[in-house]
């Protein structure tokens, strides 16, 4: 299950920064701990159905939004992202598999 932790994690840290919230003020709203979302952003361990419907709960959105593809940011609108993903479009598995690391482990230093 680590491929959904990671895509779950990544989709909550996705709608924290969309809610302009630190991950303190996330884990205060919804009663968890911070080292709760930091091992829950980074993929580190799954949530439980109460810790999905409290993380909701404190970002205003509907539970099914940590388990999609789309995140309603409009994110893919901007230029720089439209430009960064024409570029990855033409990409093989492997060299995506190699970028997703590089770019994990930089967003890593910023989370």
């Amino acid at each position: 299950m680590p491929e959904l932790n990671d895509r779950f994690g990544n989709l909550l840290a996705a709608q924290r920064r969309h809610a302009g919230l630190t991950q303190e003020e996330l884990a205060a709203s919804a009663e968890l701990s911070v080292d709760s979302i930091s091992k829950l952003e980074s993929g580190k361990t799954g949530a439980s159905f109460d810790a999905i419907a409290r993380l909701a709960k404190a970002l205003q959105i509907d539970p099914a939004s940590f388990f999609t593809d789309e995140i309603d940011t409009g994110a893919t609108a901007r230029p720089a992202f439209r430009k960064l993903a024409a570029k990855l479009v033409r990409l093989s598995d492997e060299q995506l598999a190699w970028i997703d690391g590089v770019v994990s482990a930089a967003l890593q230093s910023r989370i």
